[in-house]
């Protein structure tokens, strides 16, 4: 019986399995260390580029903060200017506003009526007076609820008294006081304003004459 012996030949089989095994393990390596290079260096070219972009913008920044300074100085400036111009807007209406309210109540108050008390507070006004007979006042009322210096325009009182032989309708009337100007201001920005809405309401009238 012929006897063959298979022990080389296994054992070159198995030195060359694990060659192969070794090859495609160090070319797994090479691979991964390769594709770990590549991505290193695309990382390093990225931070390096946004560096590059940030040292840039900062110096565009630093170019700019001179005229971002001048705009700054400049809005300041402005804004205390309109605040100035606002006071003396303000102390111009505080001025002549009850120069106006007085030159209402004499062109708009009737012959036989008298005032006889005026006390402003807060924006409201009463007024203390006589008069002949009611609708005397109730003209009155009527003609200051038609006045722009006055709103809210409310009989307060009327009862008869007599003074000096005469029988007399004391009343108090008492109104809130507008400022016919700011309402000028409010509609001219309006009026520069897109388009006005359809159906605005139309400018006041200007103030009846003296009543007889």
């Amino acid at each position: 019986m012929i006897r063959i012996n298979l022990l080389p030949v296994r054992e070159a089989r198995r030195k060359a399995d694990l060659v192969q095994q070794a090859t495609i393990l160090g070319a797994t390596v090479l691979v991964t260390v390769l594709a770990l290079g590549a991505i290193q260096w695309s990382l390093l070219h990225k931070i390096s580029s946004a560096k590059a972009r940030l040292t840039e913008m900062n110096r565009q920044i630093d170019q700019f903060k001179p005229q971002v300074a001048q705009v700054e100085e400049f809005r300041a400036r402005k804004q205390a200017m309109e605040q100035k111009l606002d006071v003396i807007k303000r102390l111009d209406r505080a001025r002549s506003g009850p120069v106006h309210v007085l030159d209402e109540l004499a062109t708009r108050a009737p012959d036989r009526l008298w005032i006889t008390k005026l006390v402003a507070k807060d924006g409201a006004i009463t007024l203390t007076g006589m008069s002949l007979d009611n609708e005397i006042i109730a003209g009155f009322l009527t003609s200051l609820n038609a006045s722009p210096y006055f709103k809210n325009v409310e009989l307060g009182e009327s009862k008869l008294a007599e003074k000096d032989g005469l029988r007399l309708n004391n009343f108090t009337i008492r109104a809130i006081l507008t400022d016919p100007e700011s309402k000028s201001a409010e509609a001219a920005a309006k009026t520069a304003a897109p388009a006005a809405a359809p159906g605005a309401p139309a400018a006041a009238a200007a103030p009846a004459g003296r009543k007889s």
